[in-house]
């Protein structure tokens, strides 16, 4: 398996092999998905892996929610079981839709590549919580966090589920995409797009679709953390690098930056702070100042329409700030988790 330094944990376009993956990994058949649009994904199959041991009650149950082409092997290295304690809790991390482990346009028999049904993120949500729910026999968590797209994904269980959970912890999440999200989300989509490879998502081999790659590289971090940790004769294998990565399949991105370019809360409801209003659920936001690629505003703005505890991290290292061993980070999940 490909190792990641701890921060580097989203939004990364991953091609871990599962082949060599260990028995952890479990799947479960939901049957035929009925999407919001009144589309279906058949045979929707949701993968996940646990930690630690369910107890009696089932109320120990903290569920994590994968990034944008992250999957639950990838949550599995970045070692969240610093902020988690597995002895006591009950991890379950689930693979999104269009993850390549859960239902994907990559893995899909019956509705291969572009056939796929568009979702949303609201539909990787229902996924959830039918898995939880008719699949594990699960009908209340102690806690629903994720990161980036995760915590996107979280965001939408507070208003989809409010009454599911005790505690929500988005991290460098977002409850709607800011306009600046918007540009960036929509350029590395038409980048895909363009690209003659990809042939409109009719291909038999994965394209390389270097453009997008060097896009999601540059707003990764910062300015400042490139110039600090890549000097200019240091570029050229910058590129050699970034031309030849590999990445996972270009539909299952195109699919799930489409879910999250559309992504609002606030929509069924009118106003954000008609959504805010359905929150029932104690709620700790991780926000990094410096974000590139998750602007923090939304995520902040939201924090003051509850009691929710606020974290603002401040790093160069932009979305990547975030890191389950730093201290501000760990002990807000860990007191949150605690109830406190």
């Amino acid at each position: 398996m490909k190792k990641y330094i701890p921060t580097v944990f989203f939004f990364l376009l991953t091609a871990t092999s599962f082949a060599q993956s260990d028995n952890r990994q479990q799947f479960a058949p939901i049957g035929d998905f009925k999407l919001e649009s009144g589309n279906v994904i058949r045979d929707c199959t949701l993968g996940y892996r646990t930690y630690g041991r369910l107890n009696g009650a089932k109320s120990n149950v903290v569920l994590f929610l994968t990034w944008f082409g992250g999957r639950a092997l990838d949550v599995e290295g970045t070692g969240p079981w610093q902020a988690i304690d597995t002895t006591r809790y009950f991890l379950i991390i689930v693979d999104a839709l269009g993850d390549g482990v859960s239902s994907s346009p990559s893995n899909s028999i019956k509705q291969h590549g572009r056939q796929f049904p568009v979702f949303s993120v609201a539909d990787m949500v229902e996924s959830q919580h039918l898995l939880l729910t008719k699949r594990l026999g699960i009908a209340h968590v102690h806690a629903i966090m994720g990161i980036s797209m995760g915590g996107i994904q979280t965001f939408q269980w507070a208003v989809s589920y409010p009454d599911f959970t005790d505690a929500l912890v988005p991290i460098v999440g977002s409850p709607q995409p800011s306009s600046y999200d918007l540009m960036l989300y929509s350029t590395f989509k038409k980048d895909i797009e363009a690209d003659s490879a990809y042939n409109h998502g009719d291909y038999k081999v994965n394209p390389n679709i270097v453009a997008a790659n060097m896009l999601w590289e540059l707003f990764l971090t910062t300015p400042a953390n490139r110039v600090a940790n890549m000097s200019h004769d240091d570029f050229p294998k910058w590129i050699q690098n970034t031309e030849n990565k590999k990445t996972g399949d270009w539909n299952d991105s195109w699919y799930q930056i489409t879910a999250i370019i559309a992504h609002d809360i606030s929509r069924p409801y009118g106003a954000m702070k008609n959504a805010a209003s359905r929150v029932k659920a104690k709620m700790l936001i991780i926000s990094s100042l410096q974000d590139h690629m998750v602007n923090p505003n939304p995520a902040i703005e939201f924090s003051k329409l509850l009691p929710a505890k606020l974290v603002v991290l401040n790093s160069d290292l932009g979305h990547l700030a975030p890191n389950f061993g730093d201290p501000k980070v760990k002990n807000s999940i860990i007191e949150i988790l605690a109830g406190k």
